[in-house]
C-alpha cells in the first residue's frame, strides 16, 4: 500500500465514485479532486476520510495542485458538458499537470473501441488523448470500460410500465460493464501498476442481449419487461445516433472469458445480479 495518497479526478461522478469505493475499501488514502467541496456528495466523501480538494478538469493550476505527491491519479474526461473538444483540452491539461508533477503512473478511463476507428464522436475524443498519453513521458494505464449498466436507468420509467427500449436487434448481445467492477479493477491497477504499465485492457462483465436483459429485469421487477427496438434514425443526437450505428456494426470486442480468466480477483457481476440489486427495492 502506497503511503501517497492516489488522486481521484472528477470524484463525485459515476466512474470517479466507484474507484474511490474500492480504494478506500481496500485502505488506501484517497484525494478526490470535485469541482465544489460544499456540495454534499463531497462533504460525504470528506466524512469518510477522503481529502477533497477544488478543481476543474480543465485548470491545469488545480490539477497540478491536487497531483502533489500522490502516487497515482485516476483520470476521465468527459464530452457530454462542453462537446468533444472540450473533453480533448480536458484531456491536455490532465497530462500537462502530471507530467510538471512528475506522476508516477496515471490510469485513463477511455472507452472500449476507442482504437477501432469508430467514428464515434465521443469515442474519438479519447483516441486522441490516448494517443497524446502514449507518446508522453507520464507512466500509463489505459482502461476501456464498454457501455455501463448503469445507462438502463435513463430509461427507469419505461421499464417501470414493462418495456426497454434499446436501438438493437433482440438477440445481438451487448457487452456491459457494472461500475463496482470498473472500480475494483482500477484499484487493482493503481496499488499494484508495475503489471500494468504501458497496457490498454478494455473491460466488460457480461454481454446479454436486449431480450435477455428485459427477461433479468422483469426477473427483478417481479413483472413481464418485452424489448422494444428503437430505429435509429429516431436517435436524433449525432453522437449517440453514431454510437448505436457502431454497436449495430463491429461493436466492442473484448474477449470477456479471457478478461475474467485472467482477473478472477474482479467480481465480473452479470447483468441479472446489476438488474436485481438495482430494481428488486423498487417492487
Amino acid at each position: 500500500m502506497p503511503d501517497e495518497p492516489i488522486l481521484v479526478l472528477a470524484a463525485t461522478g459515476g466512474q470517479g465514485r466507484a474507484v474511490t469505493d474500492a480504494l478506500l475499501a481496500r485502505g488506501a488514502r484517497v484525494r478526490a479532486l470535485v469541482r465544489d467541496p460544499a456540495r454534499g456528495a463531497a462533504r460525504e466523501l470528506a466524512g469518510r476520510g477522503v481529502d477533497v480538494v477544488a478543481g476543474s478538469l480543465s485548470d491545469r493550476e488545480s490539477l497540478a495542485a491536487a497531483m502533489s505527491a500522490v502516487a497515482g491519479v485516476f483520470a476521465y474526461t468527459t464530452p457530454f458538458e462542453a462537446g468533444v473538444e472540450a473533453e480533448v483540452e480536458q484531456g491536455r491539461a490532465i497530462l500537462s499537470a502530471a507530467t510538471r508533477e512528475r506522476v508516477p503512473h496515471l490510469v485513463f478511463s477511455s472507452v472500449a473501441g476507442a482504437d477501432q476507428d469508430s467514428g464515434v464522436p465521443h469515442f474519438e475524443s479519447k483516441a486522441r488523448i490516448e494517443a497524446e498519453l502514449t507518446s508522453g513521458e507520464v507512466p500509463y494505464t489505459i482502461l476501456g470500460p464498454t457501455y455501463f449498466f448503469d445507462n438502463a436507468l435513463g430509461g427507469a420509467e419505461r421499464i417501470a410500465d414493462g418495456i426497454l427500449d434499446l436501438p438493437l436487434p433482440p438477440d445481438r448481445p451487448l457487452q456491459q460493464l457494472a461500475r463496482p467492477d470498473l472500480g475494483a479493477f482500477a484499484a487493482d491497477v493503481l496499488l499494484n501498476p508495475a503489471p500494468y504499465v504501458g497496457q490498454r485492457i478494455e473491460l466488460a462483465s457480461d454481454a446479454p442481449t436486449p431480450t435477455q436483459m428485459a427477461a433479468a429485469l422483469g426477473v427483478a421487477l417481479g413483472r413481464d419487461v418485452r424489448h422494444e427496438y428503437t430505429p435509429l434514425e429516431m436517435i436524433g443526437n449525432p453522437d449517440m445516433h453514431a454510437m448505436w450505428t457502431f454497436l449495430n456494426g463491429p461493436g466492442y470486442r473484448v474477449d470477456i472469458p479471457a478478461l475474467h480468466a485472467a482477473h478472477p480477483e474482479i467480481r465480473w457481476t452479470p447483468f441479472a445480479d446489476w438488474a436485481h440489486d438495482t430494481w428488486a427495492r423498487t417492487r
